[in-house]
């Protein structure tokens, strides 16, 4: 029988539990051995939880108690997450983690502890939930080179932005409303200003680069400037905007950004809705795949996590290699990328004004609205950025994928 300890008892570390227990001839038949969860680690007490005697509040006994063998870390946040989740791995322990902060800020260390020490440091839930595809990156499509992932990765924001289509409420009222029905946290700036998609961009990226990608060095930008306008004008140019972490090569350069983006709906990740997820991948070889499901969740992340517990009992003293190195790489600055962009601008503009600044544009027009609207041609973003200094009054801009 291998012996668990969970580190956390909130919605995803209880899930881990239930899943564990619930599921546990299923489980046993996987693994091949039997999981039992010893010791659950947090500061509160729950009485008349069925758990409740297997909760301690000191980590120190879970560091000396010699039967455990894999610990689950489900507290989120850096500390003391690292401090436990590295003291296990450096006793020989593997460890599982949805923690996406932890993952993206050290995860080249913890796997290299895990290699050396012949564990295993598996963090499945930390990207997408319960949607495998930390797997596929590094096991399924390790014959492809990787030439450009780009995903819904926030189902907060991807709720909201439905919301607002299908709707047509402001930011203000939709935030309001995912706050009520318990999408959004009282505080929601890690899910609006994009910082939670920009954590787990950060982690696929390095995946498949197989070396440090800094989630401080993407250019990110959240939802906070999204309009309901916005979205009457995607509607008239059949598009959906999304909120997408992306990272591509092109000429040899990596780039990687978060931003709202403009889909035309032929795309696949324009049908993505509410608070699902997806991660679109092209491969060289496999040319395009995609990864569905609910992003987030108490049971569909709490599964991920029990998954990667079953492939630590299967690989029991031995590593499952996963390249991701230290050293670093270098983002290119977007600035020189080409795409097109969407431009709204006063009803005061002359279209003379805006083709001497942009070049040649396409108007889009909506009833009701009187304002000057554009897609602009192909153009690097700096000398769209040039543009936009020069002519003044840029209501929003969107980019187009």
């Amino acid at each position: 029988m291998i012996k668990v300890a969970v580190l956390g008892y909130g919605t995803i570390g209880a899930g881990v539990v239930e899943v564990l227990q619930k599921n546990a001839d299923s489980i046993e038949k996987k693994a091949g051995e039997r999981i039992e969860v010893k010791r659950i680690l947090d500061l509160r007490d729950f009485p008349g939880d069925p758990n409740a005697d297997l909760v301690v509040h000191d980590y120190n006994i879970i560091k000396e108690d010699e039967e455990i063998k894999i610990v689950v870390e489900c507290m989120g946040g850096l500390e003391p997450a690292y401090t436990f989740v590295k003291t296990a791995l450096l006793q020989g322990r593997s460890v599982a983690t949805s923690n996406k902060e932890l993952v993206a800020k050290h995860g080249a260390e913890l796997i290299a502890i895990a290699r050396a020490k012949n564990a295993n440091f598996l963090f499945e839930a930390s990207v997408g939930g319960g949607i495998p595809i930390i797997r596929p990156l590094t096991q399924c499509l390790t014959a492809d080179v990787i030439e450009e992932i780009s995903g819904i990765l926030n189902g907060t924001t991807n709720y909201m932005l439905t919301k607002m289509e299908n709707e047509g409420m402001a930011f203000d009222e939709v935030l309001k409303d995912a706050q009520a029905k318990g999408y959004a946290e009282l505080h929601p700036e890690a899910d609006i200003e994009g910082y939670d998609a920009c954590r787990k961009i950060a982690i696929l990226t390095s995946l498949a680069y197989g070396k440090q990608v800094d989630f401080e060095d993407i250019h990110t930008e959240g939802i906070t400037n999204i309009t309901a306008e916005d979205i009457r004008y995607a509607q008239a140019m059949h598009s959906s905007i999304k909120l997408l972490g992306k990272s591509w090569t092109a000429d040899g350069k990596l780039y990687a950004m978060v931003c709202p983006m403009l889909l035309d709906n032929s795309h696949p990740l324009a049908g993505v809705h509410d608070v699902f997820n997806a991660i679109f991948v092209h491969g060289n070889m496999v040319d395009d795949t995609m990864f569905y499901g609910k992003g987030a969740g108490k049971l569909p992340t709490a599964s991920a996590v029990a998954a990667d517990v079953v492939d630590c009992v299967k690989h029991s003293g031995k590593n499952i290699k996963i390249i991701w190195d230290s050293e670093k790489l270098t983002l290119s600055d977007f600035g020189g990328f080409e795409r097109r962009f969407f431009v709204r601008m006063p009803a005061g503009t002359s279209e003379e004004a805006i083709e001497k600044a942009f070049g040649p544009v396409e108007m889009v027009s909506v009833e009701g609205l009187d304002e000057k609207a554009f897609v602009t041609g192909m153009m690097k973003e700096n000398d769209y950025n040039k543009a936009a200094e020069e002519l003044g009054n840029i209501i929003n801009m969107i980019r187009l994928d």
